[in-house]
């Protein structure tokens, strides 16, 4: 199987340990960025993974491509040129504290990207999925229409085609999100959201759960899931079910849409390492599943205990087998040493 992914790869610089900004002397650096930590994801798990995006010529820019390269990932889209690699910077929570995310990334390579950088019929050749997040058509002007002949060029090849909502209001507007991606979806298959991204971006609301008191009721998101499907005509709705008890402990678990069919995962308690990229996890390992032909209901489960391991993990990549998901997913959650 190949998953294609599309989007920014960017240097991500987080403070050492719980330190706050203020405090950091200096900063630990890692590639990272939403649909590059969803190839990585693929990548480990043993599916083909092709990443697409634009990186400046500069030693940056080959810092960053060899980064995607140590986990086998497909570097052969990604475009040279433009002025500078994106930067985000990483605060990690504690406790009551929650993280917190400061972006420089306006005017990057990938943001001043054009239609000319991506030949869509070569990028697809051979693909059998093809997946963007919410973030990427924020980025510019630019991007939604690239975005758009993507989506086209793909469901001309049938190859799947997935989506996570990816909400960010440090980069649009809801107003402006809403308007781009009701545009873009009836051209997805498989919409992924958390449990506020559809709030946010299209005005649907999950009735009585509250995330931040770690109060989730399915049914809710049932409703939820169903409305999407309704307004946009997806095959598929995978929804993440993030309960915060604190920055560093969660519950986690997800739900399935098929058609008309619901399917929940089970639920795990998660003493969080780093959170950034769990729901990326969650849609690299959802695509590996439905690629991989597993029925819905080990599919979403899959998905959910790939992510769950990703929480246990420093950095924004997700480097898990296929065994260690499934030998999670299949009960094997002590944590005991293996000798």
């Amino acid at each position: 199987m190949t998953v294609v992914t599309f989007g920014e790869l960017m240097m991500r610089l987080s403070a050492p340990g719980h330190e706050r900004f203020v405090q950091a002397a200096h900063f630990n650096v890692a590639p990272g960025g939403a649909e590059a930590n969803v190839a990585v994801c693929a990548a480990s798990l043993g599916a083909k993974a092709r990443f697409v995006s634009k990186l400046p010529t500069n030693e940056l820019g080959q810092w960053a491509l060899n980064g995607l390269r140590a986990y086998g990932v497909d570097t052969a889209g990604i475009a040279r040129g433009g002025p500078r690699i994106g930067i985000y910077y990483l605060e990690k929570g504690a406790s009551q504290r929650p993280s917190k995310v400061v972006y420089d990334r306006a005017g990057s390579s990938f943001a001043t990207a054009t239609a000319a950088d991506f030949n869509w019929s070569t990028l697809l050749e051979g693909a059998d999925a093809f997946h963007f997040s919410g973030i990427t058509p924020a980025l510019s002007a630019d991007l939604p229409a690239i975005v758009e002949t993507a989506l086209i060029e793909a469901r001309r090849r049938g190859i799947l085609t997935s989506c996570d909502l990816n909400y960010r209001r440090k980069l649009w507007t809801r107003e402006q999100a809403g308007k781009v991606m009701s545009r873009l979806m009836p051209l997805v298959d498989v919409c992924i959201a958390n449990e506020e991204d559809a709030s946010d971006v299209f005005g649907i609301h999950t009735g009585s759960s509250d995330v931040d008191k770690g109060q989730l009721n399915a049914e809710d998101y049932r409703r939820t899931a169903e409305e999407l499907q309704r307004r946009f005509g997806f095959s598929k709705v995978a929804i993440t079910l993030r309960e915060s008890l604190s920055a560093e402990d969660n519950n986690w678990s997800g739900l399935l849409l098929d058609g008309t069919d619901l399917h929940l995962s089970k639920r795990y308690r998660m003493h969080i390492v780093d959170r950034v990229g769990g729901g990326d996890s969650f849609s690299g390992g959802l695509i590996y599943a439905l690629l991989d032909g597993q029925p819905p209901g080990r599919a979403i489960g899959f998905a959910v205990a790939c992510s769950c391991l990703k929480h246990s993990i420093e950095g924004d990549f997700n480097p898990v087998s296929l065994e260690e998901v499934n030998s999670l997913l299949d009960g094997e959650a002590s944590g005991r040493v293996q000798r």
